[in-house]
């Protein structure tokens, strides 16, 4: 059975325009795949662990060795959290735009699933190598802002939202990407804008 998970970085709840457009992608999702089932992960809930401690214990394995004590505990939070993300043949992000780029949350997930071994292999010769090719995971992504736009100059600011995270989903393997955009900017006309991304939103869910 196909498992659908949705992870949010958006804290907005019922304000959000990223977790409105998630909602017709889920909806329309569970229409068209009656048996699959959907995961919802709200980044902000506290489930995510901290990682200073499991930063030393990355280390330690990248060195060969086996963590111990507290950076074993953090290792098995790390990879419990890893568990998860992988558990669905199937990712839809809520992404909005925060200064330029993603919120800390996602980062911090970013961080604590990065890990050797789980995410990537690293070869001194050839470079990395994503762990996570050649499974089958298709990713869906909400990206949301309110102030820059495509085709504005950099006095609105940069896109440093899906060109990071972009590369960060290629690093892993995920190639598989559809994108579901929302920047209304400041003079646009957010009621079309949201009419547009929620219409694009359900048509690639009905695929997905």
């Amino acid at each position: 059975m196909s498992k659908l998970l949705h992870i949010s970085a958006s804290p907005r709840e019922q304000a959000s325009e990223s977790l409105r457009i998630a909602g017709a992608f889920t909806e329309t999702y569970q229409d068209s795949h009656a048996d699959a089932g959907i995961d919802h992960w709200d980044l902000w809930d506290g489930s995510l662990p901290g990682f200073a401690i499991g930063a030393k214990a990355k280390m330690t394995v990248f060195g060969g060795g086996e963590p111990q004590g507290a950076e074993a505990e953090a290792w098995a939070a790390a990879r419990r959290t890893f568990e998860r993300f992988v558990s669905a043949d199937r990712l839809l992000f809520s992404v909005p735009m925060w200064n330029g780029s993603v919120p800390y949350v996602l980062k911090q997930l970013i961080d604590v699933v990065s890990q050797p071994g789980w995410i990537f292999g690293v070869d001194p010769e050839t470079g990395y190598r994503p762990l996570l090719a050649g499974n089958g995971t298709r990713v869906a992504v909400v990206y949301t802002s309110a102030v820059w736009g495509p085709g504005l100059g950099p006095a609105f600011g940069n896109d440093f939202q899906s060109t990071y995270f972009g590369d960060w989903l290629r690093w892993t393997g995920l190639t598989d990407i559809s994108e579901i955009r929302f920047h209304p900017t400041l003079t646009g006309d957010r009621d079309e804008a949201r009419r547009q991304a929620e219409a694009h939103a359900r048509e690639v869910a009905k695929g997905f």
